[in-house]
C-alpha cells in the first residue's frame, strides 16, 4: 500500500537560507518560489518547505499606498496559492480556492499587492495551510508609514516571526495527504522558533530602543511574550498604530495576529525575549547589551495617544449599543465512535484524568464532550445517583435520568469534589487560552472525520459553506463572535477575516475595548463574546475563518460576498 504522509526524505536537497529583507518601490516585481529545502532544528536535519529557500521567507518591505507585483511558482508538495494576510487588496490576488485556480506543483501565478495600510502582515499558503505553515511557508510584510511620525522614535527595526514545530524521531511529525490531524487542539509543536531560529542571538547598545514587529506563524499556540531586563511599550498591532502606546510587561499573540513594541534596553548585560504561560516561562531569545552608549531618542515613557483612533473611537460610540448586524457561534463536534472501550460504558475527560462518569456527559472543569474510556478505567464510585444508583461520577453532578445531584459514597470522595465544579473550568489559571496540549493522544486522532469545527449563524442556523453573508463597500457591520461554552470542545478561537476590510474590536463580554487598533484577526477566548465592528471597503468573495490551522481545515470558515 502507497504511503499517504507527505515526503520526509532530505536526499538531494539543499540546506535553507537566512532571510533576507527585500526592499521593494511601486511597480518592482518579485519572483517567489515554493520548494522544499533541508534545515537544521535542535541538531536534527529536518525537511521543510520555504519561499525562495529560506524559513521564514523573504522579508518584504514596501511603502504605504505602493503597489507590486509577485511572480510566484510552486515546486512544492502539493496544490498552493499564497495568501497575502491582513491586506486590504483585489479580490482576486486574495489567494485562496475561491478566487484562483490553485497552482499545480509546477505551476505558477501572478499577483498584483496594494498596500494601503500602514503596520505588519504576512503571507502564508491557504490550501492545507496545516501543513504548508508547520512546513516553513510563512514570510513577514512591513508596510512603512508615509507619515514619518506615525511611529515614536526608535533606534532600528527587527522583524520576527513566532512559531513552534513538532519534532518526533528526527522528522517533522508525520502529515496525511488525505486529511488533518490535531484537528481537537491543533497542532502544539515541541520545539520554538523565533525568526526560523531555536537559539536566537541578538545585541543592543545601552540606552538603545529597538522597534520589534512580532506574527504569530504558530499553527495553534497562543504566544505571551516580554522582555526580561528590558522595559516594553505597546505601539501597534495586525494593521498600524494602537489608540494610546502603554506600557507592557508582555503581550499576547493569538496565531496571524502581530504587535508591534518598542523595547528599551537600558541596562547593560543580558536581557531576554520570553514566552510566558501560566506554568512555565520559555527563553526564545537573548539579547547581548553592550555599555556602548546608543544617542538619545528622548523620553521613552512618554505615552502619546494617536489621533486618527481616537476619531475613530467617536465615530464607533452609536454601534457599542446598538444590536449586531450579524451572530456568529463558533463550536465543535466530536463523535470518537462506539470503540470497545466504551461499551465499559465508562467515559472521561481528556484533558482531565480525574473526571469520570457513567455517562457520555461533559466535564464539569472545562466543558469537554466525555469520551469513552479505556478499558483499564474502572467505574467511579464516589458520587452516585440516590434514584439510580448505577449513574455515578467523581464529581456531585446532576443525574442525566432524573436531574438529581448525585451524592457521595464516602469512597474515595474529595472535598473539593462536591463545591463548585458547576462553574470551574480548566481555563482559569490560563484565562480561556489552551497553552499547551493537554489532550496529546485523543489529540493526535482527531481528524475531521470524528471532530467538526463549525461556524453557526445564529440567526438562520446555517452552518459553514451554507452561510450566505451578503454586504457593500461602505457598510460599517458589527458582528457578535460568541464562542460557545455549550459545545464538545470549548476553547479559544483567533477569527481572521479576509481584506474586504478591516475591524475594531468594540467590546469583550460587554466591556468596552480599551484601547482601539485596527485588526484582521481577533482572538476569543473560552466563553466569550466579542463584538467587532466591519468596515467593509473591497468588494469580491471572501473567506472568514479560526486561524488554528487544523480548525480552518476542518470546516471553522465561512464565505461571504461583498457588492461594490
Amino acid at each position: 500500500m502507497a504511503d499517504d504522509n507527505f515526503p520526509t526524505g532530505t536526499a538531494g536537497l539543499e540546506l535553507s537560507v537566512a532571510t533576507p529583507v527585500v526592499e521593494l518601490s511601486d511597480g518592482d516585481e518579485l519572483d517567489l518560489t515554493i520548494a522544499p529545502v533541508t534545515k537544521e532544528i535542535a541538531g536534527d536535519t529536518v525537511r521543510m518547505l520555504a519561499y525562495n529557500g529560506s524559513i521564514p521567507g523573504p522579508t518584504l518591505k514596501v511603502q504605504q499606498g505602493s503597489e507590486i507585483v509577485v511572480n510566484a511558482r510552486n515546486e512544492g508538495d502539493l496544490e498552493a496559492t499564497v495568501h497575502w494576510h491582513g491586506l486590504r487588496l483585489d479580490n482576486r490576488y486574495d489567494g485562496t480556492h475561491e478566487t484562483q485556480a490553485p497552482m499545480p506543483v509546477g505551476g505558477s501565478f501572478t499577483y498584483r499587492i496594494e498596500f494601503p495600510d500602514p503596520g505588519v502582515y504576512w503571507y502564508h499558503p491557504h490550501i492545507r495551510e496545516d501543513y504548508g505553515q508547520e512546513m516553513g511557508l510563512y514570510g513577514n510584510i512591513v508596510v512603512e508609514p508615509a507619515d514619518p511620525d506615525y511611529w515614536p522614535p526608535a533606534h532600528r527595526e527587527v522583524v520576527l516571526t513566532l512559531d513552534d514545530i513538532l519534532i518526533e524521531d528526527g522528522r517533522v511529525a508525520a502529515f496525511s495527504r488525505t486529511e488533518p490531524s490535531y484537528v481537537a487542539m491543533g497542532r502544539f509543536g515541541t520545539t520554538m522558533l523565533v525568526g526560523g531560529e531555536t537559539e536566537l542571538s541578538l545585541n543592543a547598545k545601552q540606552g538603545e530602543i529597538v522597534r520589534f514587529f512580532f506574527t504569530n506563524t504558530a499553527n495553534t499556540r497562543v504566544f505571551r511574550v516580554g522582555f526580561a531586563g528590558a522595559s516594553m511599550k505597546l505601539v501597534g498591532g495586525d494593521s498600524g498604530r494602537v489608540e494610546h502606546e502603554e506600557l507592557a510587561e508582555d503581550v499576547i499573540l493569538a496565531p496571524s495576529e502581530r504587535v508591534v513594541v518598542d523595547v528599551l534596553f537600558d541596562t547593560a548585560g543580558e536581557a531576554a525575549l520570553e514566552h510566558r504561560t501560566p506554568e512555565h516561562t520559555y527563553r526564545l531569545a537573548t539579547v547581548a547589551v553592550s555599555e556602548d552608549q546608543a544617542e538619545s531618542l528622548g523620553d521613552f515613557h512618554a505615552l502619546r495617544e494617536n489621533a486618527d483612533l481616537v476619531a475613530e473611537r467617536e465615530r464607533i460610540a452609536p454601534y457599542l449599543e446598538a444590536e449586531p448586524d450579524k451572530t456568529l457561534s463558533l463550536v465543535a463536534e466530536m463523535d470518537m465512535g462506539d470503540s470497545a472501550e466504551g461499551a465499559t460504558g465508562v467515559f472521561v475527560c481528556p484533558m482531565h484524568a480525574d473526571i469520570v462518569a457513567t455517562w457520555e456527559g461533559k466535564c464539569p472543569k472545562c466543558g469537554m464532550k466525555l469520551l469513552p474510556a479505556g478499558a483499564d478505567v474502572a467505574a467511579p464510585t464516589d458520587y452516585a445517583c440516590p434514584m439510580h444508583p448505577e449513574i455515578t461520577a467523581t464529581w456531585a453532578g446532576e443525574c442525566p435520568k432524573c436531574g438529581m445531584t448525585l451524592r457521595a459514597t464516602g469512597a474515595g470522595t474529595h472535598e473539593e469534589h462536591a463545591h463548585g465544579h458547576e462553574h470551574e473550568h480548566s481555563h482559569d489559571a490560563g484565562d480561556g487560552i489552551e497553552w499547551e496540549d493537554d489532550m496529546v493522544e485523543v489529540n493526535r486522532e482527531t481528524t475531521p472525520a470524528n471532530t467538526r469545527w463549525l461556524v453557526v449563524d445564529k440567526d438562520t442556523g446555517d452552518r459553514g459553506h451554507a452561510i450566505d453573508w451578503r454586504f457593500r463597500v461602505g457598510d460599517q457591520v458589527k458582528l457578535r463572535l460568541v464562542n460557545e461554552m455549550d459545545s464538545d470542545h470549548p476553547m479559544h478561537h483567533p477569527f481572521h477575516i479576509h481584506g474586504a476590510g478591516r475591524f475594531l474590536v468594540l467590546s469583550r463580554d460587554g466591556v468596552t475595548e480599551p484601547n482601539l487598533v485596527w485588526k484582521d484577526t481577533v482572538l476569543i477566548r473560552t466563553g466569550e463574546t466579542v463584538d467587532i465592528l466591519l468596515d467593509v471597503t473591497n468588494p469580491g468573495r471572501w473567506m472568514a475563518h479560526c486561524h488554528i490551522a487544523e480548525h480552518h481545515e476542518s470546516g471553522m470558515m465561512l464565505t461571504f460576498t461583498v457588492e461594490p
